[in-house]
């Protein structure tokens, strides 16, 4: 059984995606039965990504028309790939396609035309597919909704949670900056759907703490949040280093006094499973995927007035200092988020799909 998988988002490493595809990729080789073939599709300078026992394909504008056909199985990591196998009858591969979210329907920049363009382009995918896949229920039940599904499997499988376990030392300018007292963190992309600015005012509700949002800030939102602490006066106490190194991630959920995640939308929520993984106390939205990510013992926000918003905090922080416990909990939810427990998924399901039935 040949297998191809596009994990042409190598080329961002600091983004979900990203992360996805290497996390999942280098628990695949480890996994890999005896008799499979796999074949990544890799960006320019990561042709050694997963090791000497595998191949690779260079992804490329031009590989769009690349039309190969020897391979049993596709599996295609994310709804918006440009990397498909070909649709005629010549072409045995069998497409898996993994769907990570539809976040694109809840973005009031996109009017109603764009998203039906977007969900017909989606469409002509899941119509082609011989499986398909998403990393939450919610996301599944989205997928139910807004789609017509061929008689194929769909599949719910998790991501993992990488172990961070880093031995280099963190960034000592930012921890120089966080040295003396506590700080709120926020790992992810700076992005209008994290529904980050809702969180500066609470700074006013706590005036010992800092606020970290660290990730990719090449968006216009950050700068937005920049000008926003400076209006309210709390420039001093917000910290936005951009992507930063696993080590100095690792520093940061370790020393850090809650994740706050007050996102609009996703699919899964990656960093919620990590700084549980950590055992620290995580305040969620109560949209999309996220209660279902971070289980009975997160603690969720029921509104996003700021008042509302610090008395969730509070409280939260009062019971989780009360509750011996529940730093414990929230390490064996992480623990149920698993690369070893997906791959094995993907390999039955690869077997399931590609290999002949007699």
């Amino acid at each position: 059984m040949n297998i191809f998988i596009d994990t042409e988002r190598l080329r961002d490493p600091h983004s979900g995606l990203g992360q996805f595809c290497q996390l999942l990729g280098q628990e695949l080789v480890r996994q890999q039965p005896p008799g499979a073939g796999l074949t990544f599709l890799v960006p320019a300078g990561h042709t050694e990504a997963f090791g000497q026992g595998v191949s690779y394909q260079q992804a490329g504008w031009w590989r769009r028309l690349w039309k190969p056909n020897h391979f049993d199985v596709w599996h295609c990591t994310h709804q918006d790939s440009v990397y498909l196998p070909h649709s005629g009858q010549n072409d045995k591969s069998k497409l898996i396609l993994t769907i990570h979210d539809l976040n694109f329907l809840e973005r009031p920049d996109y009017d109603e035309a764009r998203k039906a363009q977007r969900l017909a382009f989606l469409q002509q995918k899941i119509s082609q597919a011989a499986a398909l896949t998403t990393i939450s229920e919610y996301t599944a039940s989205v997928v139910r909704q807004q789609f017509t599904l061929p008689d194929v499997p769909l599949r719910v499988i998790y991501n993992g949670t990488p172990l961070i376990t880093s031995t280099e030392p963190p960034e000592s300018s930012l921890t120089a900056a966080l040295a003396e007292g506590p700080f709120f963190l926020f790992v992810g992309a700076i992005h209008p759907k994290k529904n980050l600015h809702t969180l500066l005012p609470l700074l006013e509700a706590f005036p010992d703490w800092k606020l970290v949002l660290a990730g990719v800030d090449q968006h216009p939102y950050a700068a937005h949040l920049r000008d926003q602490a400076s209006q309210l006066d709390l420039s001093e106490r917000l910290e936005m280093p951009g992507a930063v190194s696993e080590a100095t991630k690792q520093w940061l959920y370790q020393q850090c006094g809650a994740l706050l995640f007050p996102s609009l939308s996703e699919g899964f929520g990656l960093p919620v499973v990590e700084a549980m993984h950590f055992g620290k106390p995580v305040f969620l939205s109560r949209l999309t995927s996220l209660p279902e990510i971070g289980g009975k013992d997160a603690y969720y926000f029921n509104s996003f007035e700021p008042e509302d918003m610090a008395e969730t905090i509070y409280d939260g922080l009062s019971d989780f200092a009360a509750n011996p416990f529940r730093a414990a909990r929230l390490r064996q939810r992480a623990a149920q988020f698993s690369w070893e427990e997906a791959a094995r998924a993907y390999w039955a399901l690869y077997s399931e799909i590609g290999l002949p039935h007699t």
